[in-house]
């Protein structure tokens, strides 16, 4: 469970300052934004301005980043609105671990040929910066038809290059301002109820991926969070498309297994096999 301590009172000045910038809500186009209807508690003001606060992780492609996104008040006596952000940001292929990324690209093309001519060229420095956004690009798309489908992931609020930003989950505690980001379901150790109702949670999400065209890729009890009572899957860079991609079958039941084996060692036991074939069967 990632802690931070509050932010500061007044982080907000005329111009930014050190750990600051501009918001970019309007800087990127209206296709890299979040779908409507938005959330009330978005910040989307042109007048706001982004603090980054700490680090929440480091992954194998990407880093994510803790962002409070704030309109400075005219008036200190006035509330400021702010909201709390993930900025996730993917590194250069050079610059990551994760070296089995053919496996989940099978079948995904870009927008743009001469992308995926530079895609496809491994030695370019063009190809590895496209490759970069590529990865940002199949986790905003898949997010936000996800969040449009109704699954239990964070909203996506807007992409700019290989930089995604959305929802932060966890809390505020409102005596300290501690802001505790909710932790990972493989810690958690529920009751026999909440357990019940995370496999039902789980389930639903996996199956609007599947009616989506998708399989997670990469999904285990590290990425699905537990913000008390809610499961919410994160980290979708890695979809796949379960009609073109050829492997899409092995990574969806791996996925199938990994979930069964977290739920069966806490005592409910569920069929990965069963649940592999229900999950086809809604994709097709």
């Amino acid at each position: 469970m990632s802690r931070f301590p509050a932010a500061p009172d007044s982080p907000y000045l005329a111009e930014p300052g050190p750990g600051q910038r501009w918001s970019t809500w309007r800087s990127v186009a209206k296709g890299q934004r979040g779908p409507e209807p938005r959330p009330d508690w978005l910040v989307t003001s042109d007048a706001a301005l982004d603090t980054e606060l700490g680090v929440l992780k480091t992954g194998k492609e990407a880093d994510a980043f803790l962002i409070e996104r704030g309109v400075p008040a005219a008036d200190d006596a006035l509330p400021s609105p702010t909201c709390l952000l993930v900025a996730k940001r993917y590194r250069g292929r050079e610059h990551t671990t994760f070296h089995r990324d053919g496996d989940y690209t099978e079948g995904r093309r870009t927008r743009r040929t001469r992308d995926q001519r530079a895609v496809d060229d491994r030695k370019s420095r063009w190809g590895r910066a496209v490759a970069a956004t590529q990865w940002a690009d199949a986790e905003f798309v898949a997010m936000t038809e996800a969040w449009e489908a109704g699954a239990p992931v964070p909203y996506p609020v807007q992409i700019d290059g290989t930089e995604i930003l959305m929802e932060f989950v966890g809390d505020v505690d409102p005596g300290s301002g501690e802001i505790v980001a909710a932790p990972r379901l493989a810690r958690e150790r529920p009751g026999a109820e909440l357990l019940e109702s995370y496999w039902e949670q789980l389930t639903a999400g996996m199956s609007v991926l599947a009616r989506l065209g998708y399989a997670h890729g990469d999904l285990s009890p590290y990425n699905v969070l537990a913000h008390g009572e809610r499961l919410v899957i994160i980290d979708l860079p890695q979809v796949v498309d379960l009609a073109s991609n050829p492997f899409a079958s092995e990574i969806l039941l791996r996925d199938c297994r990994h979930m069964c084996a977290w739920f069966a060692a806490r005592g409910l036991d569920h069929d990965p096999d069963a649940l592999f074939a229900d999950l086809l069967a809604q994709a097709w």
